[in-house]
């Protein structure tokens, strides 16, 4: 074990830390790009996302944007676990902000590697550093002035980069595999919108057009409610203590589903409490969410359709809802329209709160859309059900990969594994 030696975080900083901006809701939706809370915890590198738009000044571009490398830190989080959590800018092509919640700080490259420490606080050793500065501010949420003076590890240089360089590795692997689904999902959004928004299924060219309460719909077609071709299924109200690091069932929660919507397995966690059938949920089947921290309603009302499991079937949260065909359609083309579709931006309207929003089941059940006749159905589920297998596939390699890295996280930034003898090629990312 290397013991290397500790310095007040501000001695490694390039410049002062510093808040974000503040922008009303009202004055926001153009201009140059602003990450908030929500982008913090959905990325932990930062390559450009879509974000929030707000307008700047001058001024306030020269003190509030964001350049390559720079950490970010949450102030505060509806979680006391997420105060203080850490991202990283790996990337800036645009102009881009930071809202008030957060907490900019820049370090010097001349002496330090940022990812690595981005790596650092996303590791057991770093977090329980920031957690002890938590549980001090926890009321008010940190401050740049606390954080400044908590004590960090330097190790050489040299070290960082290597250690940085061998954990962006996994991670690099990781992002290659998010875009490949990206691409894949786009393939099927764009299948789904041929044939049920265009209408330019196969043979519909032979296809009659009638009149009904929606729009004009191919003959054999109907309008229907959700509740028609679906059944909601609750999930489970928990306590904390039920969850666990290990054993147990997996617990597919809110951190499953991703932004706009999508299943993400890093955020299963594992449940040991009771449950009923009713409450379960199996390799691609559906859950949504029907509540949301966020607030810009990325997530709320959105599906994900659960990849591989580690056991026969997971438990679902009271956070989210397990959406089941009842047989007259595919849930493949149920998937589809419920991501694809409009229901999502038009039924999260419907949430409600004031810090968390909630959805009530009783407004999924409600959505009334143009239904497909089961023949129809089953022709896009057979084109489209190979896609989303081989985006299955990619969330497991990532599963894998993460697991990896997580293993070799702690064992790097604590020093156990010494990599200064290692000859290893540092890539250019790894230096920002």
């Amino acid at each position: 074990m290397i013991h290397w030696p500790l310095q007040p975080f501000n001695t490694i900083y390039a410049e002062s830390s510093r808040n974000g901006i503040t922008r009303p809701k009202a004055t926001r939706g153009l201009g140059h790009k602003m990450v908030n809370m929500g982008e913090l915890f959905a990325y932990g590198r930062f390559w450009n996302p879509d974000m929030e738009l707000v307008q700047l000044s001058d001024s306030e571009i020269e003190r509030f944007s964001l350049k390559q490398g720079d950490l970010l830190f949450a102030r505060q989080s509806l979680v006391l676990e997420g105060t203080g959590k850490c991202s990283i800018v790996m990337d800036v092509p645009e102009t881009t902000c930071f809202e008030s919640h957060l907490i900019r700080v820049r370090l010097d490259k001349q002496k330090v590697s940022p990812i690595y420490y981005y790596y650092y606080f996303g590791s057991h050793q770093g977090k329980a550093n920031m957690q002890s500065l938590v549980m001090q501010v926890a009321a008010a949420g940190i401050r740049g002035s606390e954080l400044a003076f908590l004590q960090v590890p330097v190790p050489p240089l040299p070290t960082q980069r290597k250690i940085a360089a061998i954990l962006s590795t996994y991670d690099d692997l990781i992002d290659n595999n998010l875009r490949r689904i990206k691409i894949l999902e786009e393939m099927a959004q764009n299948i789904y919108h041929e044939w049920f928004v265009k209408f330019r299924f196969p043979g519909h060219q032979q296809t009659r057009f009638v009149d009904s309460s929606l729009s004009h719909i191919p003959e054999g077609w109907e309008v229907v409610n959700i509740s028609d071709i679906a059944i909601i299924h609750r999930g489970r109200s928990y306590k904390g203590t039920e969850l666990a690091e290990e054993g147990g069932r997996p617990f597919i929660n809110l951190k499953c589903i991703e932004r706009d919507g999508g299943f993400r397995s890093s955020g299963l966690k594992r449940y040991t409490g009771l449950f009923k059938d009713t409450q379960t949920v199996r390799a691609g089947e559906m859950v949504m969410a029907i509540t949301d921290m966020t607030q810009e309603r990325r997530i709320v009302a959105r599906v994900g359709r659960v990849s591989r499991l580690d056991a026969d079937f997971g438990v679902v949260s009271m956070d989210l809802v397990r959406v089941a065909s009842r047989g007259k359609l595919s849930e493949t083309y149920l998937y589809a329209m419920l991501r694809w579709s409009d229901f999502a931006d038009e039924v999260k309207q419907q949430a409600n709160g004031a810090n968390v929003l909630h959805l009530l089941p009783d407004r999924i059940e409600e959505y009334r859309f143009i239904c497909p006749t089961s023949d129809v159905a089953a022709r896009f589920g057979e084109i489209v059900l190979p896609i989303l297998s081989l985006c299955d596939s990619l969330e497991q390699k990532n599963t894998t990969l993460r697991r990896t890295r997580d293993l070799l996280l702690p064992r790097l930034i604590s020093g156990e594994v010494d990599v200064s003898e290692l000859d290893i090629t540092v890539p250019e990312e790894a230096i920002c």
